[in-house]
């Protein structure tokens, strides 16, 4: 067997197919009739539903003379496994006459983890900070336990220590702007595993309290590079049949971070110096994520977009890319199926930059398709955190305990429960995303925030004696955000921006994330107390209302397409 793939069968159509372009057929069949191979007995061939996109065009050009010298594939020859094979000819010429969905691509799973996993780490370390934070501000402000003579910190003292690492997150996203494509993803987030494990460390063993704020951002901006290069680089590596899953994996490990660092707070909450250990856990952490990115190829997209930005020869860029792509899918040094992937993703670069051969101006980002991209993307993270999600689960606790369950008394418990449920519905999320698709999730999540919102709403200002209503609100707004925009604004985020621009795009809309998610959390505290309670959570449902009607109008379903074809079917 030539190789192994994972096909993305969609349900209600045939498991086994295979499709030849509309010309030229090697046998007559009526016009629109889609027949289908079976693994033991049928042997036709199928028009497409719909048009091929742009990776095979190249080749469909000039009478279509590829597919007139085409082979037909002996019916004998012909090879599956099932739900998880291409069709291979058996001769030497294996590359040239494999024919397929230009969307399904071959891979093999081993090849696929490692370039998710290590990324996906940067993630989990942006989580366990949340958790650990939680933890370690109680060990810190303990006579008895904190181990230091500076415990008594002020109110914003303690606000600096907690948002620490957001104003890092904040600065590395402007950092990484004007530096996105010089730096590369693999470099970028190498940059940050260093950067996490030094912040940590240098917290961990602070002497005071200046030396621990420094810590505290420079780890922040460890976030920042992280949450700009994982997705990025999961996004440009990985096989686009699986793209959602796997950086909707990386929201669950943003989730299994935040479980770690509770975990390792109520572990470490009785230890003197406690906060000490509850921020050093990082440090190996990032070490192991350093490690493995450096052992892992650079984005083959990247080295494409150096070659046609003119940062070296052509040729050289596209050997690596060639060598790096074909690691990345566990297959041989060189085999042809990458050189012939790498070419049919060169040529719209090439038409991308035709008139202009430099990286572009900063600005660039805010004109065009780009424009359209940010719109997109910035308004996904803008509405994730106006919605209130820094700001609802700070009634977790009260709400719980209005409701008469026992873990409201521990404020660690009652954390950790709701970690769990984050954890079980994004889950959900990772498994439905290539299945029912972006808009879908988006718009069922969004719709069920809004309704969570006013019943909290309803709650503090006439339903006060049906505290289940609010705990049924809390739920319901924990678990619509976990399968909404909690992993699909990132997904979006990372496959919606055309290549040309992919990296100060991303780092925009990073920007815009933690920029709203601190003004959210700073400016909450003062509407409670102008506002009340109740009418800030209506304040917020008529936001989510805005947002849901914003992804109807404005966001794109990518479900099952490549970067490229997103990029030419809804930003050109």
């Amino acid at each position: 067997m030539a190789g192994t793939c994972s096909c993305g069968v969609v349900a209600y159509q045939p498991l086994f197919e295979l499709k030849l372009p509309q010309a030229q057929p090697p046998f007559p069949r009526r016009k629109n009739q889609q027949r289908h191979i079976s693994s033991y007995t049928q042997r036709h061939v199928h028009r497409p539903r719909q048009n091929l996109s742009f990776p095979h065009k190249s080749r469909l050009k000039s009478g279509n003379a590829e597919l007139r010298n085409l082979p037909l594939l002996p019916s004998s020859k012909l090879e599956f496994t099932v739900g998880a094979q291409r069709e291979y000819g058996s001769s030497a010429g294996d590359a040239e006459s494999l024919i397929s969905d230009p969307n399904q691509e071959e891979f093999s799973w081993p090849s696929v983890i490692l370039p998710f996993l290590f990324p996906a780490l940067g993630g989990l370390l942006f989580g366990y900070d949340i958790g650990a934070t939680s933890g370690a501000t109680i060990s810190l402000q303990s006579a008895q336990l904190s181990g230091t003579t500076w415990y008594n910190l002020s109110a914003v003292q303690l606000g600096l220590v907690v948002s620490g690492s957001l104003y890092g997150a904040l600065l590395g996203s402007l950092l990484v702007y004007p530096i996105a494509d010089f730096l590369g993803r693999r470099r970028e987030l190498i940059t940050a595993a260093a950067l996490y494990a030094f912040g940590g460390a240098v917290t961990s063993f602070a002497p005071g309290l200046g030396v621990l704020l420094l810590g505290r951002l420079l780890y922040g901006l460890g976030i920042g590079l992280a949450m700009h290069g994982a997705p990025l680089y999961i996004a440009e590596t990985c096989p686009s049949q699986i793209r959602g899953t796997l950086i909707s994996l990386k929201e669950l490990f943003i989730v299994l971070g935040i479980l770690l660092g509770y975990f390792v707070g109520s572990f470490q909450i009785d230890v003197v110096g406690g906060w000490r250990y509850m921020y050093g856990v990082g440090a190996p952490i990032a070490l192991l994520m350093g490690l493995g990115m450096w052992s892992l190829p650079p984005s083959p997209r990247w080295l494409l977009l150096r070659a046609v930005q003119g940062k070296g020869p052509l040729q050289d860029y596209k050997e690596k890319a060639v060598a790096a792509l074909s690691r990345l899918r566990g297959r041989p040094a060189g085999d042809k199926v990458s050189e012939r992937q790498i070419e049919d993703t060169l040529v719209p670069l090439k038409s991308a930059y035709a008139d202009e051969k430099t990286e572009g101006s900063f600005l660039e980002v805010f004109q065009g398709p780009s424009l359209k991209a940010f719109i997109i993307a910035g308004g996904l993270v803008l509405f994730q955190q106006i919605t209130g999600q820094p700001s609802v689960l700070y009634y977790a606790g009260p709400i719980l305990q209005s409701a008469g369950f026992s873990a409201a008394a521990d404020a660690t418990r009652v954390s950790v429960v709701i970690g769990l449920f984050k954890l079980l519905m994004t889950w959900i999320a990772v498994l439905k995303v290539d299945d029912l698709g972006r808009r879908p999730l988006l718009i069922g999540g969004v719709a069920g925030l809004a309704i969570s919102l006013l019943l909290l709403s309803s709650y503090y200002k006439f339903l006060g004696g049906f505290p289940l209503v609010a705990v049924a609100a809390l739920l319901l707004y924990v678990g619509c955000y976990q399968i909404s925009f909690g992993p699909i604004s990132w997904l979006m985020v990372s496959e919606i921006f055309p290549l040309r621009t992919r990296g100060r795009g991303i780092s925009l809309a990073v920007l815009t994330n933690f920029g709203s998610n601190a003004i959210v959390t700073f400016a909450f505290s003062p509407l409670k107390e102008l506002l009340g309670a109740g009418n800030v959570f209506l304040l917020f449902g008529a936001i989510a209302l805005l947002s849901l009607l914003f992804v109807v109008l404005l966001v794109p379903e990518t479900k099952g397409l490549s970067l490229e074809e997103i990029e030419s079917k809804f930003l050109k």
